[in-house]
């Protein structure tokens, strides 16, 4: 197994995949940072607003990096159906359940190094932003745990978007899935139905990173909500790619 681990840590670092996607979630969460401690002042001034509360909303800002590492889950896996170099991988595993192990554990680690990335760059921009706007950051504890949760829920949406991988077996298809449940479908459903949404993945990562919702879920209760999505993710991947022709979407 720890060849196998080495090969497609390899393959997943091969090409830009990885350095689009994460120079994209940067720039989606700098641009919102930007956002946040530019009006902070203002509001500080009006009594509108906190500098801890302007300081949670620049850390909270780097969730958006979560779809990026589901993105690159996607990816990490339907990558070798469009190039239909999946029944060689899978050859070279030494079998199916082997190559769909490995891939979810390195998508996991490289949605570890992205929430790491988010992490340190939400530290940066909370310590040096507001200054340029005229009043200090003021970095709490509450601060502290919306950035583990960034981490915790990139960590989790890259083996959820390499599970979608092995499920829908298209690469544009899985991506566009991905967008759609994250951007569209399961916030317009927690705007209908928000307490029976929170149950949803997307909306029950919101919960990790301290959205602050009150109809949200507490961060146990999400958490093990999103290893109940995993789960049922992976028996449903595990079935499918054992049930059908590798080739095949």
């Amino acid at each position: 197994m720890r060849n196998v681990l080495a090969g497609e840590w390899m393959k997943a670092w091969t090409g830009r995949t990885w350095l689009i996607l994460a120079t994209a979630g940067i720039f989606m969460s700098l641009l919102t940072c930007f956002g946040y401690a530019s009006t902070g002042d203002e509001a500080i001034t009006l009594g509108k607003t906190t500098a801890a509360a302007v300081t949670d909303d620049m850390a909270q800002a780097w969730m958006m990096t979560f779809l990026m590492s589901a993105v690159f889950g996607a990816i990490l896996v339907t990558r070798e159906y469009n190039t239909g170099a999946i029944a060689r991988s899978v050859l070279l595993s030494g079998g199916r359940l082997r190559l769909l192990s490995a891939k979810a554990l390195v998508a996991t680690a490289a949605g570890l190094l992205n929430g790491v990335l988010a992490a340190a760059l939400a530290v940066l921009c909370a310590f040096t932003l507001p200054g340029h706007f005229g009043y200090d950051g003021d970095w709490t504890g509450h601060t502290t745990r919306i950035v583990l949760g960034v981490i915790t829920v990139n960590v989790i949406a890259a083996p959820w978007g390499a599970l979608l991988g092995w499920i829908v077996r298209n690469q544009l298809a899985t991506v566009v899935t991905v967008i759609a449940l994250t951007l569209l479908v399961e916030p317009g459903l927690q705007e209908l139905a928000p307490k029976a949404a929170a149950y949803l993945p997307t909306i029950a990562m919101s919960s990790v990173y301290l959205d602050g919702k009150p109809e949200l879920l507490s961060v146990p209760l999400a958490l093990l909500v999103l290893a109940g999505w995993l789960a049922a993710a992976g028996t449903a991947a595990r079935q499918l790619l054992l049930s059908r022709d590798v080739i095949q979407g």
